[in-house]
């Protein structure tokens, strides 16, 4: 009896530390599509779960940063989806890549035309975006998430430096240095110089195995017509002594 009794707790204790993290597991996010280098352009997916059992996301505002505006913001159309996006005049002008910046996207809106993010499903909204600062480690987009029943969740809460994740957070864009990105692509001039140099060693290979087999079958040729004339004058000899 007390061994079914603990049993049971454990399970009951279980299942409530399953349902406090599982928030933590579906909240709304954004990612590279490779990576997002300072000074540069990239991809980013903002992915949204539909953390809901009885409801749809049916839409998603996307706050960008002011503190590091992006001059380019130009949103992928997603079937079954409406998108807006929002400029406004900047607080104070930005200098960016000796340009000078007085109005940037503040927000993007995505709104559903038909049943949007059901229960069980997510979905991904691609935005290209760019220039990416370069005194900046990330961008934080705060971003609400509407259901089809009206609810609005607030993914607005910033990670602190060495704190626990909050129960709301903030989508959040890491931003790579150049020169990590220089060796990346360094990597791959050399797997690409290593690749061809295999495909040159490839084709001389097998030039040389045609070249082989052209003159195997030159000297079988030869040898063939020894003996079909030499044959020949045996048979002639024959019929000759008969």
């Amino acid at each position: 009896m007390k061994t079914s009794r603990i049993a049971a707790a454990a399970a009951v204790a279980g299942s409530a530390v399953l349902v406090l993290s599982s928030p933590a597991f579906a909240h709304v996010s954004v990612q590279p599509e490779g990576a997002a280098v300072k000074g540069g352009y990239a991809v980013v997916d903002f992915k949204v779960p539909n953390e809901r059992d009885d409801a749809s996301t049916t839409k998603l505002e996307v706050n960008f940063p002011t503190d590091h505006p992006l001059a380019s913001v130009m949103p992928e159309p997603i079937s079954g989806w409406t998108v807006k996006v929002t400029k406004s005049k900047l607080a104070k002008p930005a200098e960016m890549h000796g340009e000078t910046i007085t109005e940037a996207v503040t927000k993007v809106t995505w709104t559903a035309t038909g049943k949007g993010v059901e229960p069980g499903y997510f979905q991904k909204f691609p935005v290209s975006v760019g220039m990416l600062p370069t005194d900046a480690d990330q961008l934080v987009f705060k971003a609400l998430q509407t259901y089809s029943d009206k609810q609005v969740v607030r993914w607005i809460e910033v990670q602190k430096d060495g704190g626990e994740e909050p129960e709301n957070p903030a989508p959040t864009l890491t931003l790579t240095s150049a020169s990590a990105s220089g060796a990346t692509a360094e990597d791959a001039s050399d797997k690409a110089a290593k690749t061809e140099a295999t495909a040159a060693d490839s084709t001389s290979s097998s030039a040389d195995s045609s070249d082989t087999t052209a003159r195997v079958l030159g000297v079988v040729g030869i040898a063939v017509g020894a003996a079909g004339v030499a044959y020949g004058v045996l048979a002639g000899r024959r019929r000759t002594t008969v």
